[in-house]
């Protein structure tokens, strides 16, 4: 695939670290008592703006929803655009010195410091990977091409979402806004790119290989309330049955009944395009297993953790909540159980298990927030060749596989009416990576950033002429 014949900029790493530094929380923002985060927000557009003249010279920017930015390069048609996806709002991270050490930060984490990690040079904060890291990969390609004087064939549109992490009411705007105009025109995205996968070193124990792991679909979501009810008082005459107790043994026999496993499309198009990559004794194993997607189902569940999660609607519980006082029975428990669903199952079915395994009439259950799992995009056809062969510019080596994701993005608000949603940050994340997003240390490398750069421009430019 030819790549625009351009000299990238230096200085990713330090416009990435700038970004980091600006305090973009979204479950902050509006907060009184956090001082500068609104600002923050403020500032963000003007920023990128400053950051990214050419950019923003170059293509229409809107705001829509207060904190999100749509940006439209027109090109010769208007027709099939592409859409690239990601969001400049972080989660939470402590704030005072004391906080962050304590909880195993290095350093301030919205520092934005430049600094060599595992012996490379990085960039250390919080969004370093999710998501202003992605976010910088799609704006440094952009700004690229456009010094090289590059015009795309197709319009290609930039959705920058503000509170991903609080629901994403900006990206929900964005989509119903482009589905009206480009419904108006007679045509939908060509593809649509959000965060999602990465790339990874040994995604399964059995895989010894770098992959690319292309979200296909993610799973749903449902937030449930349990809520034990009874006869409140005082402590000193604890009645049977009370709400505490009547409420841990509704959690106790959610708990000891997980959702059995079960195949889904992506998950059995990602175990067959890791045959080839699979070793030992599991890797020899692999091919007969896939032959059936309830052995295969199983053998997944029976690895536990994020293998698991791939064939099984998970229950989390989150949140617990009862009591007053240290010497008076409460009349109510409550307790969250955060459930992410399967492709295959819906939170209707969701909600009847769950009532069924609790079986207990004075413990009720709320719906807090629902959605239906995604629809699964194709891992065949040119969309996903287009991607694959991008990371095979950027990545060489790293094989293409289909991924489900297990948590919710942006994206989200598009599938209901694009066909080809994918999810997939072109940065390198090994295991201690994945689990700091939303955690300590989060970082990125600057080769990541580099390579993330390259495989836009060649996305960007697969279907267009310079």
């Amino acid at each position: 695939m030819p790549v625009s014949p351009v000299t990238p900029r230096p200085g990713a790493g330090a416009r990435l670290g700038e970004l980091i530094r600006l305090r973009t929380v979204s479950a902050w923002h509006s907060a009184p008592d956090r001082a500068g985060v609104a600002e923050a927000f403020a500032a963000f557009p003007g920023v990128l703006e400053r950051l990214y003249p050419l950019l923003h010279r170059h293509l229409e920017r809107e705001t829509v929803n207060g904190t999100g930015l749509l940006f439209r390069w027109r090109g010769t048609s208007p027709l099939e655009p592409l859409v690239l996806m990601a969001h400049g709002d972080v989660v939470p991270a402590p704030e005072s010195e004391d906080e962050w050490v304590g909880a195993g930060w290095g350093t301030d984490p919205f520092a934005g410091t430049e600094e060599d990690v595992a012996g490379a040079p990085a960039v250390r904060g919080r969004g370093a990977l999710d998501d202003k890291g992605a976010l910088v990969t799609v704006l440094e390609a952009v700004e690229n091409l456009l010094t090289g004087g590059f015009t795309p064939s197709q319009d290609v549109w930039l959705v920058f979402g503000g509170d991903e992490e609080v629901g994403g009411r900006d990206a929900a705007a964005i989509s119903d806004l482009l589905r009206e105009r480009l419904r108006s025109l007679g045509t939908e995205p060509w593809l649509v790119l959000d965060e999602g996968g990465a790339v990874v070193p040994t995604p399964l124990s059995f895989v010894d290989a770098t992959c690319a792991m292309i979200g296909l679909a993610e799973k749903g979501q449902a937030q449930l309330r349990l809520t034990a009810s009874g006869a409140g008082g005082h402590a000193s005459s604890p009645p049977a049955g009370s709400p505490i107790p009547r409420l841990a043994r509704a959690l106790r026999r959610v708990e000891r009944r997980p959702f059995p496993p079960r195949m889904n499309g992506t998950t059995a198009a990602m175990l067959a395009a890791l045959v080839p990559l699979a070793s030992g004794a599991a890797g020899r194993a692999l091919p007969w297993v896939t032959r059936s997607g309830a052995v295969a189902a199983r053998a997944l569940g029976a690895l536990g953790g994020e293998a698991s999660a791939m064939v099984r609607t998970t229950v989390a519980q989150t949140r617990l909540r009862a009591g007053t006082a240290d010497n008076v029975l409460p009349s109510t428990a409550s307790a969250v159980l955060d459930c992410r669903i399967t492709p295959g199952q819906s939170v209707q079915d969701v909600l009847s298990e769950i009532t069924r395994r609790v079986a207990d009439p004075q413990v009720s259950l709320e719906l807090i927030h629902g959605q239906d799992p995604s629809p699964e995009s194709p891992a065949d056809g040119e969309r996903f060749a287009a991607l694959g062969a991008a990371v095979g510019t950027s990545w060489p080596g790293a094989v293409p596989v289909p991924y489900l994701l297990m948590a919710a993005t942006d994206s989200r608000h598009f599938h209901s009416w694009c066909r080809h949603v994918y999810r997939f940050a072109p940065l390198r994340m090994d295991q201690a990576q994945r689990a700091s997003i939303h955690g300590e240390n989060e970082w990125v490398s600057q080769d990541s950033l580099a390579r993330g750069e390259h495989f836009h421009r060649a996305l960007i430019t697969s279907r267009s002429r310079a």
